[in-house]
């Protein structure tokens, strides 16, 4: 009975800190991203809220909560309610297989820096990854708008066409290891990262998971432009700060997977510890954002062109050639 209540706390309290740990990186995520994308364009960035603007997260918070909160007319309340609900709970679920750190000791027992060592963990995240497009897809439906209907119609349909190619590229990583279990993933990488052997797999994902977080230039659901803001056009206050909480996490757990399967986790070159893998998820990061402001967005035909004649091809041709390395050399 105390190993299952010892369980039960360890569990809640990880729980706890994942969400907090998130919540937190989604708010300086917004901070670091404003403040890289104006390096890159030659500017300042926030500078006013706070010492080098580090209050700007909370100010931004503090704005959202007392926004006015506007529901337009003919909307269906329920569903447009749970539609950023739905998002906002997708993102937080996704990191619970993701392993942080090596297993520390705590009273005496062995406990593993991540929620959950399923066995199927990279099952797991592809699942949970794609539920994701649900609350978009709902927010676009019932907000009673065209401009977001458009949005969620364009999300579904990029989210079929990517997560074929992102599946594929994470095949080659299961097909080397012999294993869905994520800590067996980044055990395997104890002497070399899984990018050299999958240099392909590595940037096929990255471009997927970019077009699956729906980031510029891939960012065809929201496009400006085009839909005005697409799918969260009708959102104010808390309910838009939900989704915009669901796209950073999201963020983060696409680059915490890729440095899970590509980048040897937490394994570094001296001794291997969680500050390892933050240092790779900030470094992904960083190349989301300077993607951003680097580079236009996509015309959707060509989006679409690209995710089906390009990515989708490279990533079938990756798997080939990894199962006929495997059949080569043993």
């Amino acid at each position: 009975m105390n190993e299952f209540l010892f369980q039960v706390a360890i569990s809640t309290v990880k729980s706890l800190i994942i969400i907090v740990a998130l919540l937190t990186g989604f708010a300086y995520m917004t901070l670091f991203e404003r403040k890289v994308a104006a390096r890159i364009q030659i500017r300042f960035g926030p500078n006013r809220v706070g010492p080098f603007g580090l209050f700007q997260p909370l100010a931004d918070g503090i704005k959202l909560f007392f926004k006015e909160d506007v529901m337009p007319r003919g909307a269906d309340r329920w569903v447009y309610l749970a539609a950023p609900c739905i998002s906002a709970m997708v993102a937080l679920a996704a990191f619970a297989v993701i392993p942080i750190g090596p297993p520390i000791s705590i009273a005496g027992r062995q406990v593993g820096m991540y929620l959950s060592d399923a066995g199927i963990g990279i099952l797991y995240v592809l699942a949970v990854g794609s539920l994701g497009v649900y609350g978009i897809t709902l927010a676009g439906w019932a907000s009673n708008n065209k401009y977001s209907l458009l949005g969620g119609i364009r999300a579904s349909a990029q989210m079929i066409s990517y997560e074929l190619s992102l599946g594929l590229s994470i095949m080659g990583v299961v097909m080397i290891v012999g294993s869905t279990n994520m800590t067996e993933i980044v055990e395997y990488q104890s002497t070399w990262p899984m990018f050299l052997l999958q240099p392909l797999g590595f940037l096929l994902y990255l471009t997927s998971g970019i077009a699956e977080t729906n980031r510029a230039p891939f960012d065809l659901p929201e496009a400006e432009s085009e839909l005005v803001a697409g799918y969260h056009t009708e959102y104010s206050g808390m309910k838009f700060a939900l989704f915009y909480m669901a796209e950073y996490i999201n963020m983060i757990t696409v680059s915490s997977i890729a440095t899970t399967l590509y980048l040897g986790g937490y394994k570094g070159p001296i001794a291997d510890g969680p500050w390892w893998f933050l240092l790779k998820v900030v470094t992904l990061l960083f190349f989301y954002v300077w993607v951003r402001a680097t580079l236009p967005r996509l015309r959707y035909d060509r989006l679409m062109n690209f995710g089906w004649r390009i990515l989708l091809p490279l990533a079938l041709v990756n798997v080939m050639l990894t199962a006929a390395g495997i059949l080569v050399l043993g």
